[in-house]
Protein backbone atom coordinates (compact mmCIF):
# COMPACT_ATOMS: atom_id res chain seq x y z
CA UNK A 1 0.00 0.00 0.00
CA UNK A 2 1.70 3.28 -1.26
CA UNK A 3 1.58 5.92 1.16
CA UNK A 4 2.69 9.61 1.09
CA UNK A 5 4.23 12.04 3.54
CA UNK A 6 4.85 15.52 2.87
CA UNK A 7 7.40 17.80 5.07
CA UNK A 8 9.07 20.91 5.35
CA UNK A 9 9.10 24.38 6.83
CA UNK A 10 5.85 25.57 8.30
CA UNK A 11 6.84 29.25 7.90
CA UNK A 12 8.49 30.80 5.26
CA UNK A 13 9.14 34.94 4.58
CA UNK A 14 7.44 36.68 1.60
CA UNK A 15 9.82 36.83 -1.52
CA UNK A 16 11.77 33.66 -0.10
CA UNK A 17 11.89 29.88 -1.69
CA UNK A 18 9.50 27.51 0.05
CA UNK A 19 10.81 23.81 -0.25
CA UNK A 20 8.44 21.04 0.55
CA UNK A 21 9.30 16.72 0.12
CA UNK A 22 6.95 13.95 -0.10
CA UNK A 23 8.54 10.69 0.80
CA UNK A 24 6.60 7.71 -1.28
CA UNK A 25 6.74 4.36 0.64
CA UNK A 26 5.00 1.01 -0.39
CA UNK A 27 5.92 1.95 -3.91
CA UNK A 28 8.04 3.39 -6.73
CA UNK A 29 7.73 7.18 -8.42
CA UNK A 30 8.86 4.93 -11.28
CA UNK A 31 6.03 3.10 -11.97
CA UNK A 32 4.28 3.26 -15.15
CA UNK A 33 1.38 5.64 -15.04
CA UNK A 34 1.79 6.80 -11.84
CA UNK A 35 1.78 11.03 -11.76
CA UNK A 36 2.71 12.58 -8.64
CA UNK A 37 1.00 16.03 -7.33
CA UNK A 38 1.14 18.82 -5.61
CA UNK A 39 -2.09 20.15 -4.19
CA UNK A 40 -2.76 22.98 -1.93
CA UNK A 41 -5.45 24.88 0.24
CA UNK A 42 -5.86 27.88 0.98
CA UNK A 43 -7.62 29.02 4.01
CA UNK A 44 -11.28 28.76 3.56
CA UNK A 45 -11.02 28.21 -0.13
CA UNK A 46 -10.80 25.59 -2.40
CA UNK A 47 -8.33 22.77 -3.68
CA UNK A 48 -5.68 24.32 -6.15
CA UNK A 49 -3.27 21.97 -8.32
CA UNK A 50 0.34 22.91 -8.44
CA UNK A 51 1.57 20.62 -10.82
CA UNK A 52 2.80 16.92 -10.83
CA UNK A 53 6.22 14.93 -12.05
CA UNK A 54 5.17 11.69 -14.08
CA UNK A 55 6.36 8.28 -13.56
CA UNK A 56 8.64 9.21 -16.86
CA UNK A 57 10.43 12.74 -15.21
CA UNK A 58 8.04 14.66 -17.16
CA UNK A 59 6.87 17.67 -15.43
CA UNK A 60 3.43 20.00 -15.72
CA UNK A 61 2.30 23.01 -13.85
CA UNK A 62 -0.49 25.24 -13.15
CA UNK A 63 -0.24 28.26 -15.53
CA UNK A 64 -0.99 30.53 -12.55
CA UNK A 65 1.93 30.09 -10.59
CA UNK A 66 3.53 32.03 -13.25
CA UNK A 67 6.42 29.63 -13.85
CA UNK A 68 7.19 29.86 -10.22
CA UNK A 69 6.81 26.23 -9.56
CA UNK A 70 9.24 23.34 -10.12
CA UNK A 71 8.54 20.18 -9.26
CA UNK A 72 11.72 17.48 -8.92
CA UNK A 73 12.42 13.63 -8.08
CA UNK A 74 14.80 11.71 -6.15
CA UNK A 75 14.62 8.18 -7.58
CA UNK A 76 17.56 6.72 -4.75
CA UNK A 77 15.62 8.28 -1.84
CA UNK A 78 11.67 7.66 -4.16
CA UNK A 79 10.84 11.44 -2.91
CA UNK A 80 9.49 14.28 -4.54
CA UNK A 81 10.13 18.14 -4.13
CA UNK A 82 8.23 20.85 -5.06
CA UNK A 83 10.31 24.37 -4.72
CA UNK A 84 7.82 28.09 -5.11
CA UNK A 85 10.16 30.62 -5.31
CA UNK A 86 9.24 33.91 -4.40
CA UNK A 87 6.60 33.70 -1.96
CA UNK A 88 3.68 36.03 -0.72
CA UNK A 89 1.11 35.41 1.69
CA UNK A 90 -1.45 34.42 -0.54
CA UNK A 91 1.21 31.23 -0.96
CA UNK A 92 -0.24 30.13 2.40
CA UNK A 93 -2.21 27.35 2.67
CA UNK A 94 -2.30 23.28 3.65
CA UNK A 95 0.07 22.01 0.85
CA UNK A 96 -0.82 17.91 -0.29
CA UNK A 97 1.10 15.39 -2.18
CA UNK A 98 -1.08 13.33 -4.11
CA UNK A 99 -0.72 9.96 -6.22
CA UNK A 100 -2.96 9.89 -9.83
CA UNK A 101 -2.85 6.65 -11.48
CA UNK A 102 -4.22 7.02 -15.21
CA UNK A 103 -7.03 6.64 -16.16
CA UNK A 104 -8.21 6.22 -12.25
CA UNK A 105 -7.50 8.98 -11.28
CA UNK A 106 -6.54 10.41 -7.53
CA UNK A 107 -6.19 7.60 -5.03
CA UNK A 108 -3.62 8.52 -2.57
CA UNK A 109 -3.21 11.22 -0.71
CA UNK A 110 -0.80 12.69 2.23
CA UNK A 111 -1.90 14.30 5.14
CA UNK A 112 -0.70 17.55 4.15
CA UNK A 113 1.39 20.24 5.65
CA UNK A 114 0.51 23.80 6.92
CA UNK A 115 2.75 26.32 5.12
CA UNK A 116 2.85 30.22 6.12
CA UNK A 117 4.07 32.67 4.75
CA UNK A 118 4.67 35.43 6.55
CA UNK A 119 7.23 38.29 7.82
Amino acid sequence: QVQLQESGPGLVKPSQALSLTCTVSGGSIRENSNYWNWIRQPPGKGLEWVGYIAYSGQTYYSPSLNSRASISRDTSKNSITLQLNSVTPEDTAVYYCARLVWPSGFDTWGQGTQVTVSS
